[in-house]
């Protein structure tokens, strides 16, 4: 039975690996967080058993907190989610990226190498990231690998990299077992409306202008966040340590196109308002700084190691997002 440390667990995709995890395991499973914005309690609300359940109000960048959690949990494998996420966030103001993103997971990484002397066995430290530390791709290039050179736009991006290279770093230099996820846009219940799809769907109800930056051609890979928790345990479960696996949703639609489809599924479950199809409330704005043009992932490698590959349609995610 692991005993898995979740850092951001109140959060979006923390809080859904939490009730997958508590679904599909034996697992014990620790949740820190220090409920910014991001971080809601009510997302830990309803888990299918709770007594397997522990939540810690703190912050990564505390020290003595989180060695604390090592020995009075005695965790053996610890899932880090937690970090400053949004891009637009990161442009105004990108001191806090750096510091929760990788102060933070440098706090965790000392934490993991001073409490697992041994490691190894079953130890393992999993670090979530993401694939925009690569950068962004022309039309014609293929999708992002494991090999792919980083080459990160913006301040979130660039203090995902610095603690993916940390990660990496903990692995080479002190042995300490590692693994590392390169995941697409998730989406599904539980998501910030700061984030595309459920911005759009609460201004398409409310009749609010939606909000496209610049064309709306922007490219994401968009991953069901249930289809990303089964892709961290298969990981946790087999993946091999020092490895990166990247995680895709295995599609590469517009951001436009994202937009009326939700309007569409809008308009058939409650209805066209009166002032029409909710498409109309589409308005493009102005595009942000250093805005990634187009972003598709190769997720083989986890496909063929660990026989993992995404169930769900984007069709039937958005509908399930929508109806939540």
């Amino acid at each position: 039975m692991r005993r898995i440390l979740v850092t951001g667990g109140a959060g979006f995709i923390g809080s859904n690996f939490i009730h997958y995890m508590l679904r599909c395991s034996d697992a014990r499973l620790v949740t820190l967080d220090a409920l910014t914005y991001a971080g809601l309690r009510e997302n830990l609300e309803h888990l299918p058993d709770s007594s397997r359940h522990a939540f810690v109000h703190g912050d990564i960048c505390d020290r003595e907190l989180v060695w604390s959690i090592f020995d009075n949990h005695q965790i053996d494998t610890v899932v880090h989610f937690a970090a400053e996420s949004h891009v637009d966030r990161s442009i105004v103001a990108p001191g806090r990226f750096i510091e929760t993103n990788v102060v933070g997971t440098m706090n965790l990484l000392e934490a993991a190498r001073n409490r697992w002397p041994d490691q190894a066995g079953y130890h393992r430290f999993h670090h979530v990231s993401t694939d925009e530390v690569y950068g962004t791709l022309e039309p014609e290039e293929p999708a992002f690998t494991e090999s792919t050179p980083y080459d990160p736009s913006s301040p979130y991006s660039a203090s995902k990299a610095a603690s993916d290279h940390l990660v990496r770093a903990y692995h080479r230099t002190y042995g300490l077992p590692v693994t590392i996820s390169n995941c697409s846009n998730n989406y599904g219940p539980r998501q910030l409306p700061e984030k595309l799809i459920p911005l759009t769907i609460l201004r398409a109800l409310r009749g609010e202008e939606i909000p496209v930056y610049g064309d709306g051609m922007q490219v994401r890979d968009w991953l069901y966040v249930d289809d990303h928790c089964g892709a961290i345990n298969s990981i946790l479960r087999g993946g091999r340590e020092g490895e990166t696996y990247n995680v895709g949703g295995g599609n590469q639609p517009a951001n436009l196109s994202i937009v009326e489809s939700i309007c569409e599924i809008l308009d058939e479950l409650v209805g066209v308002q009166s002032k029409g199809p909710r498409e109309s409330l589409i308005t493009f704005v102005a595009d942000r700084p250093g805005h990634d043009r187009r972003y598709a992932i190769d997720f083989s490698k986890i496909e063929s190691e660990l026989g993992w590959s995404p169930k769900e349609t984007l069709e039937a995610g958005l509908r399930k997002t929508v109806k939540w």
